[in-house]
């Protein structure tokens, strides 16, 4: 049996248990995998816990955790291991050395990354004989814990289920799908549009503060038209899922002379024109493309063909 067969087993029909007590290893203690870690101390786990660092774990082990001197012990401890690093390339750097260890092991990887990245470590510990869910937490860490939060999960679906319960200690959970990009996608298009509209945030309140408005005062007007992205996206929404960009409810040009106005603005507040100079060349390059009289969706055309690399 090769080692991706002996991978679609893995965490199959069996129960993540010592004695009446589940039990789990977390590996990475940053503040997202403290929340994690004391999450399952609150539901009665046993838990064990491993970081590079090894003085992040005391507090936890106070309160009943198990430090794992090494690695190797930290995977032995249990079949589920969860990790919560600040990316793939830490998941390699600390399980390469003991990759011995991996075999029949369950990771379920909740660090940042790529989709490509998420694929090629499943691929990479399915050749170890270990099974892998991709993660993408929604929530900080003071999130972690609550059932309103949501976490997406991608790979095997037979893996997700038998473990769903003990990931749900965490938060709620979305599964995706198979592929294990599936989860790092959902995560990085949301955080692609969180970022984006938080240092648009920041940017329209630092305009306002150059102008004598304060953060207290801007906020209800913040707070209005952010609430009124909601009803835009439902309105627009089918119309890009069909390729449909029509201008009978506006038109690029329009919205190219709009942008051109916040550009000016900011200028005349003496505030960094970087972002707004931004959007305005997307919006000059769909006028170069002939969508004056089209929608200003019809710029998703314009990023889907961008050339323009980190």
């Amino acid at each position: 049996m090769n080692s991706s067969n002996r991978s679609e087993n893995i965490g199959v029909g069996t129960e993540n248990t010592v004695g009446k007590s589940k039990s789990v290893t977390v590996i990475g203690l940053g503040p997202m995998g403290q929340a994690m870690a004391a999450a399952f101390l609150k539901h009665g786990y046993k838990l064990t816990v491993w970081n590079r660092t090894s003085s992040k774990a005391d507090e936890l082990v106070t309160k009943g955790a198990v430090k794992a001197s090494t690695i190797y012990e930290a995977l032995e401890a249990n079949e589920l291991i969860i990790l919560s690093l600040t990316d793939y390339d830490a998941m390699y750097a600390i399980l390469e050395p003991a990759s011995e260890g991996l075999s029949g092991k369950v990771l379920v990887n909740l660090s940042s990354d790529t989709p490509k990245k998420a694929r090629e470590a499943a691929k990479w510990l399915a050749n170890r004989g270990a099974g892998h869910l991709t993660g993408g937490v929604q929530v900080p860490p003071s999130g972690i814990g609550k059932p309103e939060s949501s976490t997406y999960y991608s790979g095997p679906k037979e893996v997700f289920e038998v473990h769903k319960e003990t990931l749900e200690v965490l938060t709620g959970t979305d599964y995706r799908g198979e592929d294990p990009g599936l989860a790092a996608l959902y995560y990085q298009i949301g955080m692609d549009m969180f970022w984006t509209s938080m240092l648009s945030y920041l940017h329209a309140s630092a305009v306002a503060q150059a102008n004598g408005i304060t953060a207290e005062q801007f906020l209800p007007y913040a707070f209005d038209t952010m609430s009124s992205l909601p009803k835009f996206i439902e309105f627009y929404t089918p119309r890009i899922n069909a390729g449909e960009y029509p201008g009978d409810v506006d038109k690029l040009a329009m919205g190219l002379a709009s942008v051109e106005h916040v550009v000016h603005t900011t200028q005349e507040a003496g505030i960094d024109i970087t972002l707004p100079t931004a959007v305005l060349e997307v919006f000059r390059r769909g006028m170069e493309n002939g969508y004056a009289g089209n929608s200003f969706t019809s710029l998703i055309e314009i990023l889907k063909k961008s050339d323009i690399r980190p």
